[in-house]
């Protein structure tokens, strides 16, 4: 059953679908990048992308289509630059958040910024946001039978010793994997949604202590 986003307090997760921006895999599986995107949107949640051409972009396209929400994260600093510098696309995004970090340090900001990676075809940069997000014990999902990257992980697993594979499913229906991972992140976040099923929508808003909270200004 969808969920209902009207429920401030649903926590929704950031989903990011990762894959190749130009090359042989983006003519060969937009139709499952897309569907992806779309199961990612029906089950409640938020699909972020490299805000990028390609598999990357007909995720974002699909999931915008399918009523969801969609956050690009650029390697520009504006979308001036982002436009212009980078030619990339603007259209399928909700948000854009610029990076000015090119690309490989907006890999790592987009990993970071996601509860899971989702890799369907792809190429090194692919790997860079598999690999990145591993080493960040992120929950990792894997669309076999989608070429490049995707494809070529489980040999990579099966060479290199000390890989957390227990973080990473596998499987060739979009749907079907993009559900594992929620279900995966539903569990994980647990005891966040017991907590603030119980709170106060404003409780963060009243003073509780004399002291101010961490870091305040």
């Amino acid at each position: 059953m969808a969920p209902d986003l009207n429920d401030l307090k649903y926590l929704r997760h950031a989903i990011c679908i990762s894959g190749a921006a130009a090359g042989p895999t983006v003519v060969g599986a937009h139709d499952l990048a897309e569907a992806l995107g779309k199961a990612v949107a029906k089950s409640g949640h938020i699909v972020t992308t490299g805000a990028t051409v390609g598999l990357p972009y007909f995720a974002a396209r699909a999931a915008k289509s399918a009523g969801g929400t969609s956050i690009g994260f650029s390697p520009a600093g504006s979308m001036r630059e982002h436009v212009h510098k980078y030619r990339l696309p603007y259209d399928v995004f909700d948000f854009i958040n610029f990076t000015g970090m090119t690309y490989v340090g907006r890999d790592l900001y987009l990993v970071q910024s996601s509860d899971a990676v989702i890799t369907v075809g792809g190429r090194f940069g692919s790997l860079h946001e598999f690999t990145s997000a591993l080493e960040a014990h992120k929950p990792c999902g894997v669309l076999l039978g989608s070429g490049g990257t995707a494809d070529v992980i489980p040999q990579l697993m099966d060479m290199l010793p000390g890989v957390p594979n227990n973080v990473v499913i596998f499987d060739t229906d979009p749907a079907r994997l993009i559900a594992k991972i929620v279900k995966i992140l539903d569990e994980k976040k647990a005891d966040l949604r017991k907590e603030f099923a119980h709170r106060d929508m404003h409780w963060f808003l009243r003073e509780t202590s004399t002291s101010p909270p961490p870091h305040a200004g």
